[in-house]
């Protein structure tokens, strides 16, 4: 059974992930894939030297900021390292950020317990399989629509955006509404 809980075009999701996404406090994410399409871009600077770039989806910043407006903290946990993750994480007010690590255990537990979080009251939203561990410690496990197949059958909401696409911005409409803050948010844009 879904339901949202409100009477407009929000994400559909279940009591239990409403349950679940009710006690949340800390989203943790990967970032390509997730953040991003999963494409990767290189392009040379002056120097001749490849550049990376990635692209984000301006819905998620937006929703990035919409947590940090109601005290839920974000972080992200990817297996490469990029200067536009960095800025990325910076401009949408993004509290932790560790890259360049694909084991991501020991940087879960370090960010759990620098945020004074239990796994419950965590989110992970990935789409491969090093995403998978956390996904199933964390609170709510979530996957994007464009994760692996394992992926999404281990997770226990899967978004109907793909990743870069405002999946990460739906997870957050997720939390927001089973937290009954969603009124908050519209309420900060003039919206009601």
């Amino acid at each position: 059974m879904t339901a949202t809980l409100s009477n407009d075009s929000g994400p559909p999701f279940s009591e239990e992930v409403a349950k679940r996404a009710s006690k949340i406090k800390l989203i943790l994410m990967d970032v390509d894939g997730v953040l991003t399409d999963g494409k990767l871009s290189y392009l040379p600077n002056a120097q001749g030297e490849a550049i990376e770039f990635k692209f984000f989806n301006s819905h998620d910043g937006l929703g990035c900021h919409f947590c940090k407006h109601v005290g839920i903290k974000l972080g992200v946990i990817s297996g490469r390292d990029s200067p536009a993750t960095t800025e990325r994480a910076r401009n949408s007010g993004i509290t932790y950020v560790f890259q360049g690590h694909l084991e991501k255990r020991a940087t879960w537990d370090h960010i759990l317990q620098d945020a004074g979080v239990t796994a419950e009251e965590a989110i992970f939203i990935g789409d491969d399989f090093t995403d998978v561990p956390l996904m199933k410690l964390a609170g709510l496990g979530c996957a994007v629509a464009n994760a692996r197949p394992e992926v999404k059958a281990a997770a226990d909401y899967v978004t109907v955006a793909k990743g870069g696409e405002g999946a990460v911005r739906e997870v957050i409409e997720v939390v927001l509404r089973s937290q009954n803050l969603w009124q908050t948010i519209l309420e900060k844009y003039e919206m009601t």
